[in-house]
């Protein structure tokens, strides 16, 4: 499952750093096991450059065709009206490609801070990434992670060993050696609190419980050990005296993510109509996804919201730091997410002919977000001001109460229904009105 490693190497004075540019490039779908058919993996890549080429052309360079959503995809960016399982099942299965340095080098990427000790470098602990989760652009300045209650948090850390030099002056030896190094142990740290840890490992995976819906911040620590041993040789005429004496070091690094849990409760109200219909109206303070009215989910209606995934462009290159300097490689790991906006198309019900009567949308009015989408998203978000939709009526024959399901914006996570409160259900009766003339002119 390895990737090709593009490493630019210029030739330097010993001083100088070496950096190398390596632009991430996806891999082309069907050409890795991650746990995607290639249709799934072709949909993933909302970021790359849709430099679309044809079929002939395709065919001509790698030797084998391509799926019609596989072709389609190369030219714009595919999304869905829910959120898709795609973005973690591709990111568990990559992560696994994720290899830290040995002692002698660090790896790690390029934005991170890097924390230093007396003999411990370029030590750090990164965020990968957390699932399920859904980046909403919600307006410009207000782009939210939310994530699933339960979850899985991945991360990477890793370091590097600096070892004294040895050095001999008149009848003394110096000598250093390493004797050990590891990380002892992983958290996972919630407002002050341990809410996951894990034995010591470069590439920890930490399975979370939270409660409540909030805003917060999860920080990865960790913490780092080495042991060096120092040899101390004098001469004495014809005597040797050697001492052995040992160095140890523990160096804790970490990394936040600023998070909302993200756990909905929606609140509804019904009315019945003389004829037999179904008002329905459900109303949740978060943005949600949609609601079906039917036991075999075929009558829905869903908001504002429309989903696509792409990748977290801050894992496409890796550097790896060393004492000579440092070396740009391209990741072989790429963290992908599932990412919410408000679509031009706007609430919809399904059946789309027969179904439900959208009766009323309302929410807050927003701005477009499409400035926070980034560069090489082409998708059919707003480009004016709208309405977030977090309340939906609706009106419809089909309607099964026992039956209502509310879906959030993050995948697997469904609204707990507030039921209200008996005898608020409103009866809207048919009326017989008679109209007299009182006067005329």
């Amino acid at each position: 499952m390895q990737r090709n490693t593009a490493v630019l190497v210029a030739i330097v004075l010993l001083t100088t750093v070496v950096m190398g540019s390596v632009t991430g490039t996806p891999p082309r779908p069907g050409t890795e096991e991650n746990g995607l058919t290639e249709n799934e993996s072709a949909t993933l890549w909302s970021r790359d450059a849709d430099d679309y080429i044809s079929e002939e052309e395709y065919q001509r360079r790698y030797g084998e065709p391509r799926t019609a959503i596989h072709e389609l995809a190369n030219g714009t960016d595919i999304t869905f009206k829910r959120p898709p399982h795609t973005a973690a099942t591709w990111t568990s299965h990559d992560f696994t490609d994720l290899a830290p340095g040995d002692a002698d080098t660090s790896v790690h990427p390029p934005s991170v801070s890097l924390d230093d000790g007396l003999f411990i470098e370029d030590a750090h602990a990164s965020v990968f990434a957390v699932h399920p989760s859904t980046r909403g652009h919600i307006e410009e300045g207000q782009t939210p992670l939310y994530i699933a209650p339960d979850g899985t948090f991945r991360g990477f850390i890793d370091y590097r060993v600096r070892v004294p030099s040895d050095g001999s002056t008149n009848n003394t030896t110096i000598e250093w050696s390493l004797q050990s190094h590891e990380i002892d142990e992983v958290r996972l740290v919630e407002d002050g609190t341990v809410i996951a840890r894990t034995a010591g490992n470069h590439s920890p995976v930490l399975d979370y419980q939270l409660d409540n819906d909030r805003r917060t911040t999860l920080t990865l620590e960790a913490d780092i050990s080495v042991r060096l041993q120092n040899a101390t040789t004098v001469e004495d005429g014809n005597q040797t005296n050697r001492t052995v004496t040992y160095r140890d070091e523990t160096l804790t690094v970490s990394d936040s993510l600023d998070v909302e849990v993200y756990d909905l409760e929606a609140y509804p109200h019904y009315a019945e109509y003389p004829n037999g219909d179904t008002g329905v109206s459900m109303f949740q303070t978060r943005p949600w996804q949609g609601y079906t009215l039917s036991a075999d989910g075929e009558t829905r209606v869903r908001g504002v919201w429309r989903f696509y995934t792409a990748r977290d462009t801050d894992w496409d290159t890796l550097v790896q730091s060393s004492t000579t300097g440092s070396t740009e490689i391209e990741s072989d790991a790429i963290p992908v997410y599932v990412h919410a906006y408000p679509s031009r198309i706007g609430p919809r019900a399904e059946p789309v002919r027969d179904g439900p009567e959208i009766l009323e949308v309302w929410g807050i009015s927003r701005s477009t977000p499409a400035s926070t989408l980034g560069e090489n998203i082409n998708i059919e978000v707003v480009e004016q001001s709208y309405t977030t939709s977090y309340g939906l009526a609706v009106r419809s024959p089909d309607v099964d109460r026992s039956a209502i399901h509310v879906a959030g914006i993050v995948r697997g996570v469904n609204a707990t229904i507030v039921e209200p409160p008996a005898g608020s259900e409103r009866q809207i009766r048919e009326s017989n009105l008679t109209i007299d003339v009182i006067e005329e002119t």
